[in-house]
């Protein structure tokens, strides 16, 4: 009897541990998003207030019912979280304040590729103990994805403030990737990064993809205000930085619309 009640304890034990957390917040922008994705009605207290910012945000209206935070650790204490979700570069100092006071608190890392995007949805299913509800979110993405049918092959450049372009691991690579196209950066066999004016008129790309301007005027915009940049005999295509900006199952309508 002594062992059998030790071993119906462990069970308890075990099966508490998995249950789902309850009280869940989130301080990530791309957390708040993928939470709210698969999250339970009522399991998520807060998500960042930026996940209410329609600038950066696919998700302003479902945040918008949904508490806010400003990611401070005294503001997360207060609301008795179970588990904290965080990217891996949010606020070090609030995130190591919780776990100093015993608050649970998860990392997921940015998402540099469509394969990043599936684990990351897999890994919110068992953080939020939603597995079957990440499987679903899953299974909807992966049909989206297998219906695009890319373009033919061309060399597109993304070129946003200050020159900046992305390096041929990034997720807005794999992105063009999946759309039949080739990131300029692969082509030039660099990382990425700052790209002169300049080298991108040498490099004629078939393609140029830009992101969101921001509403006020801006000197590192400037240079997607110059005649050289508006000369370059190239498509043209404008990808809001929410659509790809972290690894949502949205990026696959981006996928959709940069193949077409």
């Amino acid at each position: 009897m002594v062992k059998l009640a030790a071993a119906l304890a462990v069970m308890i034990a075990g099966a508490a541990a998995a249950a789902p957390p309850k009280r869940v917040v989130s301080i990530n922008l791309c957390t708040d998003q993928l939470a709210m994705l698969v999250a339970a009605p009522g399991q998520l207290v807060s998500v960042s207030w930026l996940a209410a910012d329609p600038s950066v945000s696919l998700m302003a209206e479902e945040a918008a019912t949904t508490g806010l935070n400003h990611g401070s650790a005294e503001e997360v204490f207060v609301q008795r979280p179970e588990l904290v979700l965080a990217g891996t570069y949010s606020t070090g100092p609030a995130t190591d304040m919780l776990r100093r006071l015993g608050i649970r608190v998860e990392t997921l890392p940015p998402a540099n590729s469509i394969a990043d995007v599936r684990a990351n949805i897999l890994q919110m299913g068992k953080l939020l103990g939603q597995p079957e509800r990440a499987a679903d979110v899953l299974v909807r993405f992966d049909a989206d994805l297998a219906a695009v049918q890319p373009g033919p092959s061309r060399v597109a450049a993304t070129y946003a403030a200050n020159g900046f372009t992305a390096g041929p691991d990034s997720l807005s690579a794999d992105i063009l990737r999946r759309a039949g196209l080739m990131a300029l950066s692969e082509k030039l066999g660099t990382s990425g990064g700052k790209l002169s004016l300049e080298e991108l008129v040498l490099a004629t790309p078939d393609m140029i993809v830009t992101g969101s301007r921001y509403a006020a005027p801006s000197r590192a915009e400037g240079v997607l205000d110059h005649p050289a940049f508006a000369a370059i005999p190239a498509t043209r295509r404008t990808v809001p930085d929410r659509d790809w900006m972290c690894g949502l199952p949205a990026v696959a309508a981006t996928v959709a619309g940069l193949a077409k």
